[in-house]
């Protein structure tokens, strides 16, 4: 198992370790028990995580000496809303909890966003658990104190910052997931290795197959090392007014994606798919070396994530870039990509540039003429 302590400052009383190893599940209750000592514990997962490992769950956490409250949300992005966090909300007030009750996500990133929301209002703040099922939850969601849900002017526009006790990320649960959620999650792994890490940029590409085969030990190596650089950031700037920033290389544009397709598409591939136009619109500018830009779109596209051919109205992912919630003094600010490894904050990037990265999504391109034409 690795463990991997995150402290954040100024109050050293900030601190978590994050667990990742196999069969933690089972581990649940005596891991969370002696940091939240409460009688009971709040349950939260998703309908299609309930039928895998809620039983599991449930049989650890009892078997510590909680009290289960279980509440169920329907699985997909579109029940990270208002509703559903009213409906857990009304779950814990009627079952009585107190302040020393925690809440524990089980789930993937729309679970341990809206746990984490509820966490964080309920009470006005009670004890926080991330149990990721997901390699998209593990790699980020659960890492940061990033909670909240969706508004129907954009993705994630309701929120706070709530750091969790104890993240248990359980990579045994990724053997059942499908192929596509493998790749959206990694999608997020690139992302970090193209901002801060060329030498785990390197890992992915060499050991592509293993990752989408959901091979354990790699596994347990991808996500510590992806852990390991959002956690270090993290660090560095909680609220996100300076470094952290960076971690949303291609979200700018994948947010806007999403919301515009409502939710059709996965985050992961929308990231792909966002990090492919900042990537590209870095390029363009002259901030992002060709042949950096052409090892980036070959590893996205062997891992089958998108660089083109989406169904979007290039006019609405505009529109929608300037509800985003980086957006600061009337300005869109961008993480571009300077060299695999490293990015930076950009702001006054004319529109009709921020068109044409959008429009280069709609077109098909072979990566073997990307030499000639990224």
């Amino acid at each position: 198992m690795n463990t991997i302590h995150v402290n954040i400052p100024p109050s050293a009383a900030t601190h978590y370790d994050i667990h990742i190893g196999s069969d933690l599940i089972t581990q649940l209750g005596e891991r969370v028990k002696p940091l939240a000592p409460a009688p009971s514990c709040g349950l939260i997962t998703d309908s299609n995580v309930a039928k895998l490992y809620l039983q599991k769950a449930r049989q650890s956490l009892a078997s510590a000496g909680y009290r289960v409250i279980e509440h169920i949300i329907p699985a997909g992005e579109q029940s990270k809303n208002i509703q559903n966090a009213t409906a857990a909300l009304d779950t814990l007030l009627h079952a009585r909890v107190e302040r020393s009750t925690p809440i524990i996500a089980l789930g993937g990133g729309v679970v341990g966003d809206l746990a984490g929301f509820v966490a964080a209002t309920l009470l006005r703040g009670v004890p926080f658990v991330q149990v990721p099922t997901t390699l998209l939850a593990a790699v980020d969601a659960s890492v940061g104190g990033k909670v909240g849900i969706d508004h129907a002017a954009g993705k994630n526009l309701i929120g706070a910052f709530h750091q969790p006790q104890i993240v248990i990320t359980d990579i045994s649960s990724f053997a059942s997931l499908p192929s596509l959620e493998i790749r959206g999650g990694l999608a997020e792994c690139i992302k970090h290795a193209v901002i801060r890490d060329a030498s785990l940029f390197a890992f992915i590409a060499a050991n592509l197959p293993k990752i989408i085969a959901a091979d354990s030990a790699v596994m347990q190596e991808l996500v510590a090392r992806n852990v390991a650089i959002k956690a270090a950031i993290v660090e560095e700037d909680p609220f996100e007014h300076g470094v952290r920033a960076l971690l949303n290389f291609g979200h700018t544009f994948a947010h806007a994606i999403e919301n515009v397709l409502n939710y059709g598409i996965s985050h992961g591939y929308a990231v792909a798919a966002g990090m492919t136009a900042a990537a590209r619109l870095a390029h363009k500018l002259g901030r992002f070396p060709h042949n950096d830009l052409c090892e980036l779109l070959t590893l996205l596209d062997a891992a089958e994530l998108p660089t083109c051919c989406l169904n979007i109205d290039v006019d609405k992912v505009l529109a929608a870039m300037w509800t985003d919630k980086k957006v600061k003094s009337g300005q869109i600010r961008l993480i571009l990509p300077s060299k695999i490894g490293h990015a930076e904050v950009v702001t006054g990037v004319s529109e009709a540039h921020l068109r044409q990265a959008i429009e280069s999504l709609l077109q098909p391109t072979l990566a073997e003429k990307r030499q000639e034409n990224p």
